[in-house]
């Protein structure tokens, strides 16, 4: 029990914080672009209240931290109209590039924040430590998660930005079941290709390999490849 509230006193700010400026970022962004939807709904704050679902903020966190001692989440996405941007097709392409963007921003403060370390309290300096490791690694991992070129994730409407408009409507298509082929591939796939005597990990491969090898490097940068987190 002492080591699951002690993961959740490191995870929960940070899943915290990515989620809500993921999707704060595109109400923003959206807004910016002509489409107001999010702030009609009061969806245009860095109130995490305004984007907590109960499942994906609370509930999923909660079970995984339980069963496996890890964190992972998702806040209530922002609407967007996207016939209210003033170029629908390009436009959304910023408005999906601003989650992950968000991200990537958090992860580099994270990493700036490494070098107050020396000042903290001695007594606070771990947990300080490891809230700032799961914040760079969390973000990272949030922003390539997010960047996989299948709807309904950022990256699937940013190719979908890029396709010529037959194509494009003919990828998007395909949303409704985005979610359940990326956890066929991430988790389904793995097993049963072990099963079969082969190894395919293509969620380690093209998600948590590289979110680690972001990690490292933007810890790296920050350390000055002496000791990191």
């Amino acid at each position: 029990m002492d080591n699951i509230l002690v993961n959740f006193s490191v995870m929960a700010v940070p899943i915290l914080l990515a989620i809500t400026l993921h999707e704060a970022a595109h109400g923003y962004v959206a807004n910016y672009f002509g489409d107001p939807t999010a702030k009609m709904m009061g969806r245009l704050t860095l109130n995490p209240i305004r984007h907590i679902d109960p499942i994906g903020t609370i509930l999923m966190p909660l079970l995984l931290l339980l069963v496996a001692g890890f964190m992972f989440g998702y806040a209530k996405p922002v609407p967007v109209t996207m016939q209210n941007l003033r170029n629908p097709k390009t436009d959304m392409i910023w408005v999906a590039l601003a989650g992950p963007a968000a991200n990537i921003f958090l992860a580099l403060m994270g990493g700036a924040l490494i070098m107050t370390l020396g000042i903290v309290p001695e007594f606070f300096q771990v947990w300080f430590a490891n809230n700032l490791s799961f914040l760079i690694y969390f973000n990272c991992l949030l922003a390539i998660f997010n960047m996989m070129p299948l709807p309904p994730l950022d990256g699937g409407r940013v190719l979908a930005g890029l396709l010529p408009g037959p194509l494009a409507y003919k990828f998007s298509r395909i949303e409704p079941y985005g979610i359940f082929i990326l956890v066929g591939v991430i988790f389904i796939l793995p097993r049963l290709s072990q099963v079969l005597g082969v190894n395919v990990d293509l969620g380690g491969a093209f998600i948590f390999g590289p979110a680690q090898g972001l990690y490292a490097f933007i810890v790296g940068i920050f350390s000055g490849g002496g000791a990191g987190l």
